[in-house]
């Protein structure tokens, strides 16, 4: 018999609300047999409450962008939630549905979610615990109750999102048995992804404005089940292109746009869009592209993939309808250099590329050395 909530997910985001959510419940419109939702508030934010609630009846994700050249604005009604459970108030519910019922589990809990709490070493449910502290707890109920095979499918923007998690659940499990470790190391399948999509704001009391792009990058493994079939989701070999891709393409240009505003002191109310429309701007940005990043990724071997995604990461910037703000792309202006563009001119140089990058590496001795 199939279950009632075969997925379960943890967090309640509008980025999920338009992105995971939303493909589902599209792939269920058109008959697929996946779903539904039955979504946590992993926080225990009582503020919330109220969306977690409205999560569970029909709400609307509006998409508005540019698609091939042409604006584009759609609302789309995504039905695939079915139960919204807080842990905070439903632990007892929620370990319930976990034990006998998800397959699979989704989670993209914030830059803080996995972060070690001191609530975490305790072997009873404490609402303080970190999220992988709740899994922990979760997945040993499970095996207590049989041990059933499960899918852990992290949403965070994490590198080796999945792996990273795995290894913080089973340093959790040392002072457990034996045979719960082999149940996670064999049993419970543990899937990294890359997930990408402009969500620039909420409709209450639930939903989401998203741009068209969407992305949901999946690695494949032994035993994977897509979490349902649709044009944004993508089973890959290794996400270690498509990491390199949105690192050092869309978030190097980025940190390029920001540094720029940062040294002319730009107004506060400028948008990635505005720049889009300024031709000087425009124009170093893709002058950055062309001549210094564009010898790196032929260098490793994806000339045609960087050309493809600088043509929509360009067209994604320009989002007529995107209020992203410079000033805040700005924010830890420094710990962006190092991870875009240091980070970029050491991938360059590791895949045999030395050409000049006199722009680039402007920005990184300006930042490394004086700031």
């Amino acid at each position: 018999m199939k279950s009632q909530t075969p997925i379960m997910q943890f967090g309640t985001s509008r980025f999920l609300q338009a992105h995971a959510d939303l493909f589902v419940s599209e792939a269920r419109a058109e008959g697929q047999d996946v779903g539904p939702i039955c979504v946590v508030q992993s926080s225990g934010d009582a503020s919330r409450a109220k969306r977690v609630q409205a999560l569970a009846t029909p709400f609307m994700v509006r998409i508005e962008g540019l698609e091939n050249g042409l604006q584009l604005k759609k609302d789309v009604e995504v039905s695939s939630i079915t139960k919204g459970l807080s842990t905070a108030e439903d632990w007892a519910e929620v370990s319930r549905i976990f034990v006998h019922e998800a397959q699979i589990v989704l989670s993209n809990t914030g830059d803080a979610g996995f972060s070690p709490q001191p609530a975490d070493e305790g072997d009873v449910f404490d609402q303080a615990m970190s999220y992988p502290a709740k899994l922990t707890l979760l997945l040993r109920a499970r095996f207590e109750a049989g041990g059933a095979p499960i899918q852990i499918m992290p949403m965070e923007l994490v590198s080796g999102n999945g792996e990273v998690l795995k290894a913080r659940v089973v340093e959790l499990a040392q002072t457990d048995s034996p045979a719960f470790i082999r149940y996670l190391e064999d049993d419970v399948l543990w899937v990294n992804s890359l997930v990408d999509r402009i969500v620039s704001q909420p409709l209450e009391p639930a939903g989401a404005v998203a741009e068209p792009y969407a992305l949901w990058a999946i690695e494949d493994q032994g035993r994977l089940v897509m979490p349902c079939v649709h044009p944004a989701v993508q089973g890959v070999e290794s996400l270690a292109d498509i990491e390199a891709l949105k690192l050092f393409v869309l978030n190097l240009g980025h940190t390029v746009l920001a540094d720029r505003w940062l040294a002319a002191r730009g107004a506060t109310s400028v948008m990635v869009r505005h720049l889009m429309d300024t031709p000087t701007e425009r124009e170093h940005l893709q002058t950055v592209y062309m001549a210094e990043v564009r010898p790196g990724f032929n260098a490793a071997g994806l000339a045609e993939d960087f050309a493809a995604y600088v043509a929509t990461t360009l067209e994604r910037f320009a989002n007529p309808f995107l209020d992203h703000a410079i000033a805040d792309i700005s924010q830890n202006h420094r710990m962006k250099v190092d991870r875009r563009i240091a980070a970029f001119l050491k991938f360059a140089r590791d895949h045999g590329d030395n050409s000049p990058k006199p722009i680039l590496e402007d920005i990184c001795a300006r930042w490394t050395d004086t700031n």
